[in-house]
């Protein structure tokens, strides 16, 4: 009843949101005489800040503008169509031969998109290849179920495309199922292992500088989430009666975690409104049009993640097991491993991301990097100006230096 509930409200909320559109069309009217009085000027921002806060977001359009380089042009296209993911590709030169990056987007609530600036950084110099996730609730139910090693089977299919010498990025959620496809390929000693492994923020092992959602996935049992937070998707939605962890669960969650930041940024909008900061006003814009467009996730998937990931860890002590194979890090021996933290990363916390180097015990010395970035979080250390001036750079460097 819960997602119904949600669904219900937004629409018994929704002619209310209508009359505000209108009313703030007529008021912003260049024509009215009294539009730039201050009063009308705080009621028409008033209107905007209601009708942003109880609206939902869709899915953000993928723009080629938006990731294209300085006097570069990127194309996009995408390569191949799954039932829960698309891989999209991202160049500059069509036809080329430049190095290949696997690019891999969390499943974990908000859209691919929110990597649009660390696209934007990699695509100057490599073809990049992009996960691009669909939200649950639109997946019909006769598709089938996707689970942790659905997850990992899609990321080997996508790099089997690939080919010999491509490069793989996990930021943040699909750190674990990165490092358990890459193990596999190299138990498997194919010609489609990646020449490096980048890690940003992931959670390899949650028992290190543990975090409040570290604290809480072990809060509860498995039962208390499956009983609470996974639900049933509503009519007419494509997705009817496919179990799910819904997106508007996860923003809660989100925006609880920083409530009074988030509050104050609103604030910050009406006052930038009234006083007519384009500037300030289209910059919150464009950030929650992002953060708030989330989606819903397979319950499969969230239930064992949180079971594999954060509760028993079993990648990290080496007793999972995929499709039948006990997965050994340590015949990880050719892919060269590089690792990424933020200093302020309150998702995964210090040492998280780093245990990857203990536990792929066999790759050389000389195959390995790591990076403490200081004075960014969690989002930090994929966008923003600490990921254009100082990580990036960073990550191109290990990668040229790791291309075959």
């Amino acid at each position: 009843m819960l997602y119904q509930f949600y669904e219900s409200a937004h629409a018994a909320v929704k002619p209310l949101r209508i009359l505000s559109s209108m009313q703030r069309a007529l008021i912003d009217n260049p024509l009215n005489p009294m539009s730039d009085l201050s009063f009308v000027k705080a009621y028409s921002a008033s209107l905007q800040v209601f009708e942003r806060t109880t609206r939902q977001y869709a899915k953000p359009r993928w723009s080629t503008f938006d990731v294209s380089p300085p006097g570069q042009k990127v194309k996009m296209a995408r390569v191949l169509r799954l039932d829960f993911c698309d891989l999209l590709e991202f160049t500059t030169r069509p036809g080329g031969n430049r190095p290949k990056i696997l690019l891999v987007a969390p499943l974990s609530g908000h859209y691919a998109t929110l990597l649009t600036g660390t696209v934007k950084s990699l695509v100057e110099d490599f073809d990049v290849y992009l996960t691009d996730w669909k939200d649950a609730r639109d997946i019909p139910l006769y598709k089938g179920s996707f689970n942790f090693s659905s997850y990992v089977d899609y990321l080997i299919r996508f790099m089997n495309i690939l080919g010999p010498n491509h490069h793989l990025i996990a930021v943040c959620q699909p750190g674990p199922a990165a490092l358990v496809a890459t193990a596999y390929t190299a138990q498997l000693k194919s010609n489609y292992s990646p020449s490096s492994l980048i890690l940003m923020g992931c959670p390899i092992d949650t028992r290190l500088s543990p975090t409040e959602p570290n604290k809480l996935a072990k809060s509860k049992s498995l039962d208390w989430f499956e009983s609470n937070v996974v639900v049933h998707v509503p009519y007419p939605r494509l997705g009817y009666l496919r179990r799910v962890y819904p997106g508007f669960l996860q923003l809660t969650g989100f925006m609880t975690m920083n409530l009074d930041r988030h509050m104050l940024a609103h604030k910050e909008l009406f006052t930038d409104l009234v006083k007519g900061d384009g500037d300030s006003v289209q910059s919150h814009l464009a950030f929650y049009d992002e953060y708030l467009a989330v989606m819903d996730l397979p319950a499969e998937y969230y239930l064992e993640t949180l079971d594999i990931v954060f509760q028993r860890h079993l990648i990290a002590d080496g007793r999972f097991i995929y499709r039948g194979t006990k997965i050994d890090l340590g015949s990880i021996v050719s892919t060269a491993l590089m690792t990424v933290e933020g200093e302020k990363d309150d998702i995964s916390g210090i040492g998280q991301t780093q245990a990857a180097h203990s536990l792929c015990s066999n790759i050389p010395s000389d195959h390995r990097a790591d990076h403490v970035q200081k004075g960014v979080g969690h989002y930090g250390v994929f966008n923003g100006s600490r990921w254009r001036g100082e990580i990036a750079p960073r990550v191109r460097d290990f990668i040229k230096t790791h291309s075959c």
